[in-house]
């Protein structure tokens, strides 16, 4: 018997500011960066009980969750094999920690591009992680959920979290940060995939023929007191990947030119390892006009208004000393039916 649908949203993550600080013995970057979450982003479905098959009349046992996608990006993920989605990957890794029977469909509903900065692969899996929380009765503060978070990728615990805060470390550090400001916002994206080892790869090579150390933390000292002073305490910070993505993805210097001449725009940058950029803005007005300029101006960009998500009250307190589940690195095995086994297209 299917039971009823828990749907978790899985809004795009932003960088307000991203500050590389220096480089481990294991070759990861440790950063430093305000991170924020908008109010538009994919989205997550997950119903219970739904994922056993009919296959030649036979009605077989599950051999774990099963996926489907629908929106306008989810024809991208379609090339990947199942086992390597990191929705997938989530509920698996999960299940196994838990020593649960994962017979759930997910839905995933990709609105988001695909490798865009902004962590929308990220953000699906911590909104499965959320889900299956809900549907197990895990508490949204558990440290487990954050352990599988930080072995599925060095973004989704904070994605996990869902709300505005630092993030240190690899992605192991959330620490609290002040309230932000009602702030509307421009995803600008101009639908050209960026993989992040390639920004890294050129930043590594930038630094050792300058010789340029790395950034010092930057985090505030205060809260910002509206849009405008939040966009003034950002320009004293800035994005340490923006330079090596220009390397990846020229393009890049234009849509933050265009986001920046639009009227209103209070700073352009780009999230993460891009190429998707923001623009922040006083109203929503200024965000819906500077969208549809953009939009008129660059047709075959993708261009979406919103504003930053605030803190809901009473969120979970953030984890502390995040433990990555080396397990949750492991991809699940394949399913044993592949004409059947857990992928569709909604």
């Amino acid at each position: 018997m299917t039971g009823t649908s828990i749907v978790e949203a899985a809004p795009a993550k932003l960088n307000l500011y991203l500050h590389v600080t220096g480089r481990r013995a294991d070759g990861y970057h440790e950063l430093d960066s305000l991170v924020a979450f908008a109010e538009f982003g994919d989205s997550i479905a997950l119903t219970p009980g739904a994922a056993r098959v009919m296959l030649r009349g036979a009605d077989l046992p599950p051999a774990g969750p099963r996926l489907a996608i629908a929106g306008p990006f989810g024809p991208a993920l379609m090339g990947e094999s199942p086992t390597n989605n990191l929705v997938m990957r989530a509920a698996h890794a999960l299940a196994a920690r838990l020593d649960r029977q994962a017979d759930v469909m997910i839905a995933l509903t990709k609105a988001l591009p695909v490798a865009s900065g902004i962590g929308g692969g990220s953000a699906d899996a911590a909104a499965c992680l959320r889900a299956l929380a809900r549907l197990w009765g895990v508490p949204a503060d558990d440290p487990t959920l954050f352990a599988v978070a930080a072995g599925l990728g060095a973004d989704v615990p904070v994605c996990v979290a869902g709300r505005s805060c630092y993030f240190g470390g690899i992605g192991d550090v959330l620490d609290e940060a002040p309230e932000l400001p009602e702030t509307h916002v421009v995803l600008v994206n101009p639908n050209v995939p960026v993989p992040t080892p390639a920004v890294f790869k050129a930043m590594a090579a930038a630094r050792a023929a300058s010789g340029a150390g790395f950034s010092a933390p930057a985090r505030f000292t205060r809260r910002p007191a509206d849009a405008a002073d939040l966009a003034a305490l950002l320009l004293e910070r800035g994005n340490d990947l923006t330079a090596p993505a220009l390397t990846v993805a020229p393009v890049i210097a234009d849509v933050l030119a265009a986001l920046e001449r639009s009227p209103g725009c209070l700073l352009s940058r780009l999230s993460g390892s891009g190429a998707t950029c923001f623009g922040l803005y006083a109203t929503a007005a200024a965000a819906e006009s500077a969208a549809q300029a953009i939009a008129m101006a660059a047709p075959g960009w993708w261009v979406r208004p919103t504003r930053l998500r605030p803190t809901p009250p009473g969120a979970a307190a953030l984890p502390r000393g995040i433990v990555a589940d080396p397990a949750a690195a492991v991809p699940p095995p394949a399913a044993p039916f592949p004409d059947t086994g857990g992928w569709g297209v909604g």
